[in-house]
């Protein structure tokens, strides 16, 4: 990795697309994903789960509805969603212009 990648600015990358929700690396090895979820009011990510790997949320700007296992909680800028392995998680809406901060470790191999 090269000396400049080893700082991000998170905001600066987002992209959005008034069609679906967009999916970004920032950060992607065997042990560890950190990407970008960015998306526009309205979108969602469908609920999923990862058998064996942790998943955070960090919601650099924006309000999103989310679910983690049989829980519904809306959240906003600066706010962290912890979904342990195996647990179903997804963003049932946002509410408004949204950038999300994702990790996954380890990182899902498909």
């Amino acid at each position: 990795m090269a000396t400049q990648d080893l700082m991000l600015h998170v905001p600066a990358r987002a992209t959005f697309s008034p069609a679906n929700m967009t999916k970004l690396d920032c950060f992607r090895s065997d042990r560890l994903l950190v990407g970008l979820n960015c998306f526009e009011p309205g979108q969602v990510q469908h609920v999923h789960a990862h058998d064996g790997a942790d998943k955070f949320y960090f919601v650099v700007s924006g309000k999103a509805r989310f679910t983690v296992g049989d829980r519904t909680m809306d959240a906003r800028t600066g706010d962290l969603i912890l979904a342990p392995a195996g647990m179903p998680h997804g963003v049932e809406k946002a509410l408004e212009r949204t950038i999300v901060l994702v990790a996954i470790t380890p990182a899902p191999t498909s």
